[in-house]
């Protein structure tokens, strides 16, 4: 009966202990530029010809879980929306989430291209896969381009305030399959 207690206290007790801080992800520039500009253009060409199996195709397993069909359901506001993600080609991302591996074991990294009028957010997230970071998670959404208004002054102790910012909703997401255990064959 002590033998289950003490089980059951060491259970509860590493229950407690917070997850590990993500950690920079090791990627040059290049690799990361590669990254975005490829899942983004083929977002693109999915939302332009209908046809998401190439996007779901070289995505990582956790992806896969999404049909091409679930796919066109889950963007068809940007498809509708006839957004035009091509710019991404030559305008080089600014990015606010520097590429990190977060304790699941998936690179993330967010941004956006200060395009105009508006400007293309982005949400990514990888899975390694045989030594090759694959899209595991993507958010798209656009926002006004240029300078930002400034935020509101912090409300005082006394007040009690519920933040909300609707401009942070992505437009269009794909919820990835809950990872399991991190590859050991995580790229390098």
């Amino acid at each position: 009966m002590l033998g289950a207690a003490l089980i059951a206290a060491a259970a509860a007790g590493h229950a407690e202990t917070p997850p590990p801080a993500p950690k920079p992800a090791q990627i040059d520039r290049n690799g990361v530029l590669m990254l975005v500009r490829s899942s983004l253009l083929a977002l693109d060409h999915a939302n332009k010809t209908g046809n998401y199996t190439v996007l779901r195709d070289i995505g990582a397993p956790g992806f896969q879980v999404n049909s091409a069909a679930r796919l066109s359901e889950i963007f068809a506001k940007l498809r509708n929306d006839n957004l035009d993600l091509s710019g991404v080609a030559v305008i080089d991302p600014q990015l606010n989430l520097l590429p990190q591996i977060e304790a699941n074991g998936l690179m993330h990294m967010a941004g956006f291209f200060p395009s105009v009028p508006n400007q293309v957010n982005f949400d990514l997230a990888f899975a390694p896969v045989n030594g090759q970071w694959r899209l595991f998670g993507i958010s798209v959404s656009i926002g006004q381009s240029g300078p930002a208004a400034p935020t509101a002054p912090e409300p005082r102790v006394e007040q009690k305030q519920t933040p909300t910012n609707p401009s942070k909703q992505p437009v269009a997401a794909v919820k990835p399959a809950p990872a399991s255990k991190p590859p050991e064959n995580a790229p390098k």
